[in-house]
């Protein structure tokens, strides 16, 4: 047989986005990464709106999950008036069709969540009724597990959106992805950063995805080398939890993996959107087998309870705003 031959470098690559200033802010990263990589070659950005985009007056739980954010910039892929879409890693839904597939997952920012008000500077702090916006049913859940007495109400609309509701009082705190407020030069809007322990994150949170077409070899070979191995496996095992156990449905579900002395220690939860019914587990295992390890501690929340919570949210549809126990 012959060898294959060498993939020549790209002359022209064009990145699809939203045009959200983080959208854009991470569609620029991958520019100048790409930039470097390949001096001569020409990269520019293709901005799209999505429906996620869109619809800010519903939470995104009852029109169709994160998968909305998404499908533009796929279209797009499929009409080659792009050859790549970058995305937040926990935006991406579990299951992709088999057009499109990850060709690279970039170096992790701070992966937890991030605790803003320009009154009060923990959860701790906040009185019994204060008003908490949060756009997730994952960060729902673990706020009225946590702190039943606080008023948890929906907040859409894109990073800049959601933090002047909060500076025009609809909010007494909002809880936010570190990473994004990070990356935007906004770090001081963080009163605090929640561990793990007190709001674990989503799936693939802090990290870029850069989806492509799974027929073009040529593009994927082109952004292997902005592929961060330690982070992949980490989201990985991650995204293979909610997979298993969520699919494509729009459930409240965390799981959060970390590279500890070269073992990845995974840690998950299923919860009910009050907060009443809660599985948690973690496990340990291979960084070589991060889906595998997935799996296992989809299993394992099974045997917590997982399933029979899963069932439950048939009868709990998904609901913002679940009145605090004063």
């Amino acid at each position: 047989m012959k060898p294959s031959a060498p993939i020549a470098p790209p002359q022209r690559i064009v990145i699809a986005t939203r045009e959200s200033r983080l959208a854009l802010w991470q569609a620029e990263h991958v520019r100048d990464l790409l930039r470097g990589l390949y001096p001569s070659c020409t990269v520019e950005l293709l901005g799209m709106t999505t429906r996620g985009d869109q619809i800010l007056d519903r939470p995104l739980a009852k029109v169709g999950g994160k998968g909305l954010f998404v499908k533009e910039l796929e279209t797009a892929l499929l009409d080659r008036s792009a050859d790549i879409a970058v995305h937040s890693m926990k935006d991406v839904p579990m299951e992709m069709g088999g057009d499109f597939s990850l060709v690279a997952i970039g170096p992790r920012e701070v992966p937890l969540d991030a605790f803003v008000s320009n009154k009060y500077g923990t959860l701790e702090d906040l009185p019994p009724g204060a008003v908490v916006g949060t756009s997730s049913l994952r960060r729902e859940s673990q706020l009225h597990a946590r702190y039943p007495y606080l008023a948890v109400t929906s907040l859409r609309g894109n990073l800049d959106t959601r933090l002047r509701k909060l500076d025009a009082g609809e909010y007494d705190a909002i809880i936010l992805a570190a990473a994004g407020l990070t990356r935007l030069g906004l770090k001081d809007r963080i009163r605090s950063v929640l561990p793990a322990e007190a709001s674990l994150p989503a799936a693939g949170q802090g990290a870029l995805g850069i989806e492509a077409l799974s027929s073009r070899s040529e593009v994927a070979a082109w952004l292997a080398h902005l592929n961060d191995s330690a982070t992949a496996a980490c989201v990985r095992a991650e995204r293979a939890v909610s997979r298993a156990l969520a699919g494509s449905c729009e459930v409240p579900l965390g799981a959060y993996a970390e590279l500890r002395a070269g073992r990845l220690w995974l840690r998950g939860f299923v919860a009910l959107p009050d907060g009443s019914r809660m599985a948690h587990a973690e496990l340990e295992g291979d960084t070589d087998q991060p889906e595998s390890l997935g799996l296992a501690l989809a299993d394992e929340l099974r045997a917590q309870g997982a399933e029979q919570i899963l069932a439950a949210l048939g009868d709990h549809a998904p609901q913002f705003g679940v009145p605090g126990k004063v």
